[in-house]
């Protein structure tokens, strides 16, 4: 595979090119990413499907800037893929062989069922999800895709679209009620027909509709951390305010905290987005920066994979450390790291009693815990967490990456950085369990960096905790005499200098 390559997303709605580079095998991260609001199927619906001249003029003119684009980048390889207005166009055809023969581009025109495909790619593999039907609304179809398992079950596309409903219905000139009515018959009609196997609590919403309602909710409930993928919502929290939307006149849309480019057709996307939701049976929504791109992407890396990440393989974190280069990579040595703090957790767990539930953020804080060096060696921990709350995207859920990131930051004498903590707590286990993560991820550090090759083994009892080395750990115990504890209790370092020392004193070591 090309190490950069540029997808092309020609919807009903929007036209989207995005670049993404590879990093490594499983590692790749988005370098560019463009829109223009083309709307090619601008007047189709109400002249038999046919494209019209002042569609295909915008859609001509934006995928030209997009090569321009793709040839400043360098990517050696372009897809470029269509949706539901051009498969629908009786003229479809006519207008790719014109683009072919003007711009040099070939262009796919999948089906729903492929488009629901590609969005379930994407979902399935950059998500902390393994359950759920993807919801994919555009301005033609709404696309959907059954996750169980991890896998993909079935798809399914629905003849459901934000333009098809709006010059339908909403251009009318008839009252609100009846746009509504007859709206919302259209769009059970359309539904009689998806299939009963389409039924789970958790849906998973793609593109911009989707991302327009959690953006709302999230700036309605003040919600602390600025990221869009994986953020979760429950139906019964924001029902309400979701049934009020396709209720409003466009000028009062304003009160709904909604971007003002979407005010078009958030009324009939939103529309489409809870009936849909209400026929599935779902109880909360988490949404999906990703979808049919980077499945067109994902198609390619993983193709010798069976379309999946290998279980250990997260490309975020992979991209991370292909990226920012850490200087301690060699994977014996960060596999000692790990082993290290397994068996600090292990050994405290009457102490913490988590069930070792945060196991995952603590071994990924501690791979991540070099890459703020790679900057400077000054303040190191605060640029970790700057990198990892931009860049851990992909496979986590929101607590994952807040905790990973804090972990990061949280390297030093304290082991809670307290106005961060206030921040994020909604998403941050108890104070106390951050105590003891922190605790074990800053010992952890210190005594790998002391002496990476040492046989360590640790024991606690009687609140004393017996750190017994092969090797010297000399630098380390000037830190760990300092570190803040989670609770009272004293740390005993026996290394290879104080064996000696007490072998020369004719002191037994302790058990």
């Amino acid at each position: 595979m090309k190490k950069r390559t540029a997808v092309i997303d020609i919807g009903s709605n929007s036209a989207r090119l995005v670049i993404f580079e590879k990093t490594s095998r499983y590692g790749f991260h988005l370098i560019c990413e463009q829109k223009s609001k083309v709307r090619i199927g601008e007047g189709a619906y109400a002249k038999e499907g046919y494209l019209q001249p002042i569609g295909i003029t915008r859609a001509y003119l934006t995928l030209k800037s997009f090569l321009h684009t793709i040839e400043k980048y360098q990517a050696k390889k372009t897809i470029c893929v269509a949706t539901s207005a051009l498969r629908d166009a009786p003229n479809a055809k006519e207008f790719t062989q014109w683009i072919k023969q003007e711009l040099g581009l070939s262009i796919h025109i999948i089906d729903g069922l492929k488009e629901a495909r590609f969005g379930a790619i994407a979902a399935v593999n950059l998500l902390p999800i393994h359950h759920g039907i993807t919801i994919d609304i555009g301005g033609g179809s709404s696309d959907l895709a059954l996750l169980k398992n991890g896998s993909i079950i079935e798809t399914y596309s629905l003849n459901l679209g934000t333009v098809r409903l709006k010059e339908l219905f909403f251009d009318s000139s008839d009252k609100k009620s009846t746009i509504l009515k007859n709206a919302k018959a259209y769009i059970h009609q359309e539904l009689a027909s998806l299939p009963s196997t389409f039924r789970d609590t958790l849906a998973i919403g793609i593109g911009g509709t989707a991302r327009t309602l959690s953006k709302g909710i999230m700036k309605r409930t003040h919600y602390p951390l600025d990221k869009l993928h994986a953020f979760s919502y429950t139906m019964s929290d924001h029902m309400t305010y979701l049934e009020a939307i396709p209720k409003s006149s466009a000028k009062n849309l304003k009160h709904f905290g909604l971007k003002k480019s979407r005010y078009d057709t958030i009324r009939e996307g939103t529309l489409i987005f809870t009936e849909i939701l209400s026929c599935i049976g779902a109880k909360s929504v988490t949404t999906s920066s990703v979808g049919v791109r980077e499945g067109v992407f994902l198609e390619q890396l993983l193709k010798k994979d069976n379309l999946h990440f290998p279980r250990t393989a997260n490309p975020s974190v992979r991209s991370i450390l292909d990226r920012f280069k850490p200087l301690v990579t060699m994977e014996k040595k960060r596999k000692v790291k790990l082993s290290l703090a397994l068996k600090l957790y292990e050994i405290f767990q009457k102490e913490i009693q988590d069930n070792k539930i945060h196991a995952k953020e603590l071994l990924w804080a501690l791979k991540l815990s070099n890459i703020g060096k790679t900057l400077t060696i000054y303040k190191a921990h605060q640029h970790a967490f700057y990198i990892a709350m931009q860049e851990l995207n992909y496979g986590f859920t929101h607590q994952e990456s807040i905790t990973i990131a804090l972990l990061l930051r949280m390297h030093g004498k304290q082991l809670i950085h307290i106005p961060l903590y206030e921040k994020y707590e909604i998403l941050l286990p108890s104070k106390e369990t951050l105590r003891w993560l922190s605790f074990i991820y800053t010992l952890t550090v210190f005594l790998h960096e002391a002496s990476n090759s040492a046989k360590i083994e640790f024991t606690f009892d009687n609140q004393t905790l017996h750190i017994k080395s092969n090797k010297p750990l000399y630098l380390a115990k000037e830190k760990i005499k300092v570190l803040e504890k989670p609770i009272p209790f004293a740390i005993i370092i026996e290394d290879e200098d104080s064996l000696a020392k007490n072998k020369a004193l004719g002191i037994e070591p302790s058990d």
